[in-house]
């Protein structure tokens, strides 16, 4: 192996062993009566989401398959949590990075990614990203990372200290220790091919129920088994939904799916910031409405148990989108109906 390559990896391995593990925490809803909820907080992470993981093991597989050398270009479509992570690793090892994403993505993100030392490229909308990714490259001379092909193939999904062991470790001094469900919303589907391989590998009862916003092709596709299935808008509920059913979208490995409205998605991280004092982005709000939903059916059902989902990212970096109400009215609509719904929790 070239010297450079030794080098970068035990660069990223140096950056993982000086990181902690992720918070996890229960959120306190008085009437849930025998099911407990909790928030994976991945925000924690050094490039503040759940995308961290994704990013390191990314650039690991490209590594370990001669994908990149010294001064190699880096490109990636990344509506824009996936690019601040790969630009903080590229960064560390010193290799120029390109983020294709749509130009409506949150302003703060694309600072991070410039903090960083990333360039953006800018695209109309999703459906454009991945060719223009591909074709950014090639004129570069680059490696396109696609997230969307390799995510389910580049993080080790039979443990390593990957997000799905480190949940069941966590909970293992909890009341209902394994979870009866695992709520995750699909960005590239690489979580949720996790989360469903771990349980499967294990041996677990936890169900995999997988949340997908408005505009996304992936809650069709796996109600009618079709991986064909295209949109040609842009999913409103940024980091999460695609308009193709992309390669990571692993459907045989999901219990079920839920279709959440883009309002209740953003009355979510309204509701949970008045519950904990932190602004969580609007996948967040994703998650925890389909969590609220199966703990509701769980209670009415007489089931206890516990429902673990996650907290991908904070809400700082929307402070101009889905926390101006301004933008959300022109863009997302009315949220008091969902808002009213979760005010019934208190």
């Amino acid at each position: 192996m070239a010297r450079w390559t030794t080098q970068a990896l035990q660069k990223i391995e140096a950056d993982y062993q000086r990181s902690a593990d992720t918070h996890l925490f229960k959120l306190t809803i008085p009437q849930l009566d025998g099911v407990d909820i909790y928030l994976k907080d991945e925000s924690t992470h050094p490039t503040g989401s759940l995308k961290h993981r994704l990013a390191r093991s990314l650039f690991l597989y490209a590594l370990c398959n001669g994908k990149l050398d010294q001064g190699t270009p880096v490109i990636e479509a990344s509506s824009g949590s996936t690019a601040v992570s790969e630009a903080y690793f590229a960064q560390m090892l010193g290799l120029p990075f390109y983020a294709v994403m749509p130009s409506c993505t949150a302003a703060s993100k694309i600072e991070q990614i410039t903090l960083y030392g990333g360039k953006c490229h800018f695209v109309d909308s999703a459906p454009q990203m991945h060719s223009a990714a591909q074709q950014l490259a090639q004129d570069l001379g680059g490696h396109f990372m696609d997230q969307f092909k390799y995510a389910e193939r580049a993080t080790d999904w039979r443990g390593s200290n990957n997000i799905a062991e480190s949940i069941f470790d966590q909970m293992r001094k909890e009341p209902h220790p394994e979870p009866h469900t695992i709520v995750m919303s699909p960005g590239t589907g690489g979580t949720s091919a996790t989360l469903g391989r771990y349980i499967r590998y294990r041996g677990l009862d936890t169900r995999l129920v997988v949340v997908d916003p408005e505009n996304s092709v992936f809650y069709d596709a796996y109600q009618s088994g079709r991986s064909d299935l295209t949109a040609q808008c842009s999913s409103r509920i940024e980091g999460i939904g695609r308009p193709v059913v992309e390669k990571s979208f692993l459907p045989d490995v999901i219990d079920a799916m839920i279709k959440v409205p883009d309002a209740a998605s953003v009355a979510t991280i309204h509701w949970l910031e008045k519950r904990i004092g932190r602004k969580a982005g609007p996948s967040t709000g994703t998650n925890l409405w389909g969590a609220l939903q199966i703990a509701q059916q769980m209670m009415q059902d007489g089931q206890r148990g516990s429902v673990v989902t996650l907290l991908c990212d904070s809400g700082t970096r929307y402070l101009d989108t889905y926390y101006n109400p301004d933008w959300v009215r022109q863009n997302i609509g009315d949220i008091s109906a969902p808002l009213r719904k979760l005010e019934t929790w208190g």
